[in-house]
């Protein structure tokens, strides 16, 4: 599954860019986040959350790396969770552009793969669910930002 979409953070770039690569900070924004462990500083971290599938929830390990980091304009991660008899795949990124008025455009793409049990008992609702998660993520973000303005 592919998704994209933009947000406008009332923001300077330079703000966005140490919010949204701050694994702590993005984290609190996450829904269903319960631990962040970081690996490598910057690099690598190791997250654990829960996600909801209509009756059914999932706890994922997903290890969690940045691939390609140029400062304070785009950030590639690559995430590999699994899940008893599940695995996600998610390859995202975010280019962060100068808005008018000092703020921040934030467009935003990932492309998700899921298979195992969870993907055929889920199937009907994984897009819908994943684009709300993403909206919560992405409101929560531009909301903690604007707050420390």
């Amino acid at each position: 599954m592919k998704f994209e979409d933009n947000v406008t953070i009332n923001a300077p770039r330079k703000k966005v860019w140490e919010f949204v690569t701050d694994a702590n900070k993005v984290a609190n924004c996450a829904p269903g986040v319960e631990t962040v462990e970081i690996i490598e500083e910057n690099k690598k971290f190791k997250v654990v959350a829960s996600i909801g599938f209509g009756n059914i929830k999932v706890r994922f390990t997903t290890d969690l790396e940045f691939m390609e980091f140029e400062e304070p304009n785009f950030v590639k991660v690559k995430a590999h969770g699994t899940a008893p008899g599940s695995v996600a795949d998610v390859i995202a990124d975010m280019r962060l552009t100068d808005g008018e008025n000092n703020s921040t455009n934030l467009h935003w793409r990932a492309d998700i793969n899921i298979l195992g049990t969870i993907a055929s008992l889920a199937n009907r609702m994984m897009g819908s669910v994943t684009k709300k998660i993403s909206t919560q993520f992405f409101n929560s973000v531009k909301q903690k930002i604007e707050e420390q303005q």
